[in-house]
């Protein structure tokens, strides 16, 4: 019988994994890159397929803000849905929901790739981003049942390294995909790269330690239990708005480098690699930076680039190509450079509820970034400078809640 609602109960044996935070099959690096790519999940979803996005709407001969709803469906249902496996993962544990998560995402990328119109291409993405969603927070929680400390910081730097790989590697092999077939070739690449990951959580054992007991839709309530802790919400929002100029960007660099500056799709892959880049070189940097440097400072210097950045997008970027992404580098380095301290803080908050905790963090995120592609497709002003208002406003924003942060928040 289960214990009462809320009592967590250890598994039968300790696993190999929380042991000696060594994987029997998948080993120390291959786990830091499993963890990597069920990481991607989201960015490779949307990635892979941006240089066909100009085509794909011509194609269905819809709307362009129709087109741009299989990328905002993607999300929201995306943040919805984690939400759901990151307490169903403390309960039955992180293997379980993937394998189940990872199969859906696979069998949807397949459909996604026979489409006949964009209809039922936003359905398919929707059933695709269920499956997705059981990926990004789970990875996030096992960071948190294997590693300790400044580790941890390490681990998560590492695991955005991998991630930006993908704006890296994606739109250029999208862009390539599409010189030998058409836009649903991008998808049936997703449905591989899903099955790939699932033969990874085959060979993955079970990290978590202790389960929630009870009944499994009342380990929803475990989500209230999150929220509850004012410090982690207060960090949650203040950390989440500069994810909203940077998905607003992805939303709409192929239409700003493919309409606005008249470049191709394989130009265009090749700019949104630079811009890939200058996110693996932001975690690095704070792996760097953080030896001698407080978190503190870091998270200081990060917010006001970002904000520097802005105005420069917003006053110099319609100049050319080349000057909107010297424009923008910056403020993505310096994104990507606050976020190991920024999860850091997040999950030190919580001792328990992993699962809960990262499916917060992950949705809210999401849910924000959503709003970023939902301001840029209304057209209410040119593409560019809508970027770069959104980017100093909030660098702004986030810079006044940070000077105003709670002053008693753990930081183990």
């Amino acid at each position: 019988m289960d214990a009462p609602e809320g009592v967590r109960t250890a598994p039968a044996a300790t696993t190999v994994a929380a042991e000696s935070m060594v994987q029997k099959y998948l080993g120390r690096k291959g786990m830091v890159a499993y963890l990597g790519a069920l990481t991607i999940f989201p960015f490779l979803s949307t990635d892979l397929y941006l240089p066909a996005l100009p085509g794909m709407t011509s194609y269905f001969g819809v709307a362009e803000y129709l087109t741009n709803l299989t990328l905002i469906s993607f999300f929201v249902v995306l943040a919805l849905a984690a939400l759901v496996w990151g307490p169903l993962s403390d309960r039955y544990g992180r293997r379980p929901g993937l394998l189940v998560g990872l199969t859906m995402y696979a069998v949807a990328g397949a459909l996604c790739a026979v489409s006949s119109d964009v209809y039922q291409l936003i359905g398919f993405r929707i059933l695709q981003a269920l499956g997705a969603a059981s990926a990004g927070g789970t990875a996030t929680a096992i960071v948190k049942d294997m590693y300790h400390g400044r580790r941890r910081e390490v681990i998560i730097a590492a695991i955005q390294s991998i991630i930006v790989l993908s704006p890296a590697i994606a739109p250029m092999i999208g862009a390539l995909i599409l010189r030998f077939t058409s836009w649903r070739g991008t998808f049936a690449a997703q449905a591989i790269f899903g099955l790939l990951a699932l033969l990874g959580t085959v060979a993955f054992q079970e990290t978590i330690a202790e389960r929630l007991t009870g009944h499994p839709l009342r380990s929803l309530k475990r989500l209230g239990v999150v929220l509850r802790n004012r410090t982690f919400d207060y960090y949650l929002i203040n950390f989440s708005l500069l994810g909203i100029p940077a998905m607003a960007f992805v939303a709409s660099s192929s239409y700003i480098y493919e309409e606005t500056f008249g470049v191709s799709s394989q130009v265009f892959s090749y700019f949104f690699a630079v811009y890939a880049v200058s996110l693996a070189v932001g975690s690095q940097i704070y792996v760097r930076v953080s030896l001698w440097a407080a978190r503190d400072p870091i998270i200081w210097g990060c917010l006001a680039i970002s904000t520097v950045s802005g105005a420069l997008l917003l006053f110099l970027g319609h100049l050319g190509p080349w000057i909107f992404m010297i424009c923008l580098v910056p403020s993505q380095m310096a994104f990507m450079c606050m976020r190991p301290p920024a999860v850091y803080l997040m999950l030190a908050q919580h001792d328990q509820d992993s699962g809960s905790v990262a499916a917060v963090m992950g949705s809210t995120h999401t849910v924000l970034a959503s709003a970023g592609m939902v301001i840029v497709s209304l057209s209410l002003w040119g593409r560019v400078e809508m970027v770069g208002l959104l980017m100093l406003v909030l660098g702004v924003a986030s810079l006044a809640m940070w000077m105003f942060r709670p002053r008693r928040a753990k930081v183990s």
